[in-house]
């Protein structure tokens, strides 16, 4: 019966292990930010067109693993957003895409005018490889990385949320990206 149990178990952890490496990119099951313990939630790709392009592959980390989109996009918890670029994205395609998304799931854009401005004053044209590290703290704002380089932090759980929701909102960029990140 133990050894039953040890394989349930076992099988149980499969597929979260695996989670850990897509399309070549890989990352780890737990990091470490801000003196928080961080799991890997999920990991997926982002097609785009109808030709299913391979855009890039994207992982959520949190300090509590959810399966609930709304939870995620609303917790107040330490969480982190890593893209990996997995082919060139010009700057406007890629502001133009997060407006839309935005927009999608129902931001106040109005409300958020000046600090997405500010988000897009930092954005540049990426190349393969390239990285996106979007890290929310809760009473500190969005801490936006961008190549390896910190360029800044805006305030405000309520912008956080709204990039957020890109993702994981009841109208994502993409729906199988959505439940990877949810781990399902």
């Amino acid at each position: 019966m133990q050894r039953y149990l040890v394989l349930m178990f076992l099988t149980f952890l499969a597929p979260t292990a695996m989670a850990g490496k897509r399309a070549g990119v890989t990352m780890p099951e737990g990091i470490t930010v801000d003196g928080k313990a961080m799991v890997l939630n999920g990991m997926g790709i982002r097609k785009a067109t109808i030709f299913n392009i391979k855009v890039y592959v994207a992982g959520l980390y949190v300090e509590n693993r959810s399966r609930s989109a709304d939870e995620l996009i609303r917790s107040e918890q330490v969480k982190r957003f890593d893209v990996v670029l997995l082919r060139d994205a010009d700057r406007d395609d890629i502001l133009d895409a997060w407006r839309k998304g935005l927009k999608q799931n129902g931001a106040d854009m109005a409300k958020l005018k000046t600090r997405f401005d500010l988000f897009a004053g930092w954005v540049t044209d990426f190349e393969e490889r390239d990285t996106i590290s979007l890290l929310y703290v809760p009473d500190h704002g969005l801490t936006v990385t961008l190549k390896g380089k910190v360029k800044g932090t805006i305030g405000g759980a309520d912008f956080a949320s709204a990039l957020f929701a890109i993702w994981l909102g009841p109208d994502p960029v993409d729906d199988d990206l959505k439940d990877a990140l949810l781990g399902k």
